[in-house]
């Protein structure tokens, strides 16, 4: 049985919820699942906006059929050749053997590497303000490189205003029956979700991403259609908000992240008396130990704090394994624009605080506040006026 939405009359959502997935990519937990989310445009032709994962195919295809009501598909736009949003190209064409591919020359680079069959005799291939017409639509193409692949491809309909956005406005997380954001209180509800897909996802790629907002902010545009997550059709400016933040490293919030690595509770002791301390002078604090929550949590929380407090013990001469981690994988996504304080532990040889400033240090335009702060064991009394020296720092402008 079909499973359909209509965005307008004649575009139709036939796209797919997967709950059952629990980590996404292989790396980011999804415990309300993930959307897979496809397009199909009734007009004088069909357009049919990108396919879905594998774990989906049959409510895809279940979809798509009952959608075109007994009419052929004409055409498949191709917006980004990642499996989730590609694996199923190869069924489509067997099931709809005249339908042809409108895509860029990446994407048809990349399709020879996915798919062993021939399809050059059926790809239209399309450049950067190109246009195409499906009778009453008019669409047109914006290259979105690195946001997050190379070949990604926005396309716009000129017609309605909608832009079709790739992975860009996304987020992780089941629909649920809801298909517009409005139908939910999303910047109560989602908007974690979406910080957290944006950074771990596209983070890395600011400046790429920026490119892209000042293209679409000449478009007139009404609606936006993500591949994962909800689709805007009302307050989509205060989403485009955050995106000019995040992407620009710009911090959400005035607020202090202290993220801690502890073996037997003594650096969390010292990661809780600052987080009082910081409480006391009326700070916002996020805290979260790096042996239970999942990394691409802190890389969320990273974005939006202005502040970073890292507090790690020293282990095998390094540091403990979640921290540095944790560690590179901020690194990897190119934060920056951050002040950044350490606090380590060794028992003999503290060694922590070394590696993190090592790790950290290559991230642009950062700021360490003083000196490590280095514990022996455990916090001494006399140790709690660094802390105080620490949180009167970092309150100091929040």
């Amino acid at each position: 049985m079909h499973c359909t939405r209509k965005v307008l009359d004649d575009l139709i959502w036939v796209g797919a919820d997967d709950r059952r997935l629990s980590c996404f990519e292989g790396v980011y937990s999804v415990p309300e699942g993930v959307s897979y989310n496809s397009y199909l445009m009734l007009d004088e032709k069909t357009v049919l906006f990108d396919t879905v994962d594998k774990a989906v195919y049959q409510t895809f295809f279940e979809n798509v059929e009952y959608a075109l009501g007994g009419r052929k598909l004409d055409y498949l736009v191709i917006s980004h050749m990642e499996p989730d949003h590609a694996y199923t190209i190869g069924d489509l064409i067997v099931r709809y053997p005249d339908v042809q591919i409108i895509c860029n020359a990446k994407s048809k680079t990349m399709l020879g590497q996915f798919f062993p069959q021939d399809l050059s005799a059926r790809i239209v291939l399309v450049k950067e303000g190109d246009t195409f017409s499906a009778g009453r639509h008019v669409l047109s193409f914006v290259n979105a490189p690195m946001v997050h692949w190379p070949e990604v491809m926005m396309t716009y309909d000129s017609t309605d205003g909608i832009l079709f956005s790739a992975d860009a406005f996304g987020l992780f997380g089941a629909l649920n029956g809801r298909l517009f954001a409005d139908e939910t209180d999303f910047f109560s509800e989602h908007l974690d979700e979406a910080r957290r897909y944006y950074t771990n996802i596209v983070g890395k790629y600011g400046p790429q991403v920026q490119n892209v907002l000042k293209k679409a902010a000449a478009l007139d545009i009404k609606y936006v259609c993500p591949l994962h997550g909800f689709v805007w059709r009302s307050r989509f400016g205060d989403f485009l908000e955050k995106y000019l933040l995040w992407s620009s490293y710009t911090p959400e919030e005035k607020s202090v992240l202290i993220a801690y690595a502890s073996v037997y509770g003594h650096t969390e002791n010292a990661a809780n008396i600052l987080a009082v301390k910081l409480a006391e002078r009326g700070v916002r604090v996020r805290m979260h130990d790096t042996s239970v929550i999942p990394a691409s949590n802190i890389v969320s929380d990273a974005f939006r704090c202005s502040r970073l407090v890292f507090a790690a013990t020293t282990y095998n001469n390094g540091v403990f394994v979640t921290m540095e981690n944790l560690l590179h994988d901020i690194a990897a996504h190119n934060l920056q624009n951050r002040k950044i304080a350490l606090i380590e532990n060794g028992s003999w040889a503290p060694a922590s605080g070394k590696v993190m400033r090592e790790i950290l240090s290559t991230l642009k335009n950062i700021e360490f506040i003083g000196d490590n702060i280095t514990l022996k064991s455990a916090l001494t009394e006399g140790q709690l006026a660094e802390l105080d020296a620490l949180a009167d720092i970092l309150a100091a402008d929040l």
